[in-house]
């Protein structure tokens, strides 16, 4: 958890003095969010049936959420997008209104507990008045939500195949329709693990049978990556949240498209191929797919079928310990945000960047570095993305 670090200057007086309070914990965050939710716990036992058993991987995401929100209330578009989304996903955790109030209180006192220099009672008023207006935005877009969407969805394990010995490709069908774009993710559940939710992207566009593919690495201690690997198997019920991100295609533009998919994070990217042919598209499209070793690239036999039916795409396989035989002569040696410098300048290009946070951090640096605007990159949030580690 970072405070934001940006000026005051034009700041309203609330975000002024929320931002304080948050440069304040900042140093103290694990204690602070660790009294928040005993706190919760203690004085609203009813609550704690919403969270898994285990808090390790959970306990700060809502109380990251909250502050993360409240840097954003001078923000109302960023602001409504963020929220919205958030007060969709809740949905799956069987959050209701009436428990907006105590999240409220709760997270008021663990603030003022240790935000002991920068707290008053006008910072107090500051914070009730930003997370009213947070909870009422999440409250209003999950009962428009609700209104034309279930809270979650039933999904049948339907094909499990094991392409290495930690990676698998999952096959589900839902108990019914599923709307989603190719580049989207979704939240899910599996029954070894109750209420310990993880996002994967969908593996491929929408599908006239219905049915969604996801591509999954277990890791090590990983709850809900090595279950799905290593222990799902056809007829398992999993259970999905709905489709979330932004890592979507503009068919209305002609623009051509660099996807740069790392590990897993191909997933999305042969989606988006699978859309744009769907679509009859000419664009072209050049695709970096990145894993550690050859052994490790491996959906590069449909990434390749699929460079030779369409004439638009080019796939480059980029392997970091060399050499490559996979992917044929087309694989290069070494890092894939040096690979994408080798073959640039892709200035008229939108592209799209799918992995692990690192090679987001590193690959964005790299296609602003072969000319490409920073506007027209997509990818997933971090904090999504830290969230798919287990």
């Amino acid at each position: 958890m970072q405070a934001t670090g940006s000026s005051d200057e034009g700041a309203s007086p609330d975000a002024v003095l929320i931002r304080r309070t948050m440069a304040e914990i900042e140093p103290v965050a694990d204690k602070v969010t660790s009294y928040f939710y005993a706190l919760l716990f203690v004085q609203h036992p009813d609550l704690r049936a919403l969270f898994p058993a285990s808090m390790d991987a959970q306990r700060d995401r809502l109380f990251k959420a909250l502050l993360t929100a409240a840097q954003h209330v001078d923000n109302a578009e960023v602001l409504t997008q963020y929220l919205s989304q958030l007060g969709r996903g809740h949905r799956k955790y069987g959050t209701q209104p009436d428990h907006y109030p105590a999240v409220g209180m709760c997270l008021l006192s663990a603030l003022s507990r240790y935000a002991t220099s920068s707290w008053s009672q006008e910072t107090e008023d500051a914070w009730v008045r930003a997370y009213t207006a947070i909870s009422q935005i999440m409250i209003d877009a999950a009962a428009e939500n609700e209104a034309v969407a279930p809270a979650w969805w039933q999904a049948e394990v339907v094909a499990h195949e094991l392409r290495t010995p930690d990676t698998a490709v999952v096959t589900v069908r839902p108990d019914q329709p599923y709307p989603f774009l190719a580049g989207q993710y979704t939240s899910l559940e599996t029954p070894w693990w109750p209420r310990v939710w993880r996002h994967y992207s969908f593996a491929s566009a929408p599908r006239s049978d219905g049915l969604l593919s996801f591509h999954v690495k277990a890791v090590p201690a990983g709850w809900v990556s090595n279950a799905l690997v290593h222990r799902a198997r056809p007829g398992d019920v999993l259970r999905l949240g709905g489709p979330a991100g932004s890592m979507t295609v503009d068919h209305s533009a002609g623009n051509g498209l660099l996807c740069v998919g790392g590990g897993t994070g191909i997933a999305p990217i042969k989606a988006l191929i699978e859309d744009i042919a769907g679509h009859g598209s000419r664009r072209p499209v050049d695709v970096f797919y990145g894993a550690r070793s050859d052994h490790e690239l491996y959906d590069i036999d449909t990434m390749l079928r699929l460079e030779q039916t369409h004439p638009w795409l080019t796939v480059r396989p980029v392997v970091a310990i060399g050499p490559g035989t996979r992917g044929g002569p087309a694989t290069v040696t070494g890092q894939l945000p040096d690979a994408v410098r080798k073959y640039g300048p892709y200035r008229e290009y939108d592209a799209y960047l799918s992995g692990p946070p690192g090679l987001i951090r590193s690959g964005v640096e790299a296609l602003v570095g072969v000319g490409v605007r920073a506007e027209r990159i997509r990818h997933d949030s971090i904090e999504e993305l830290v969230s798919t580690g287990d």
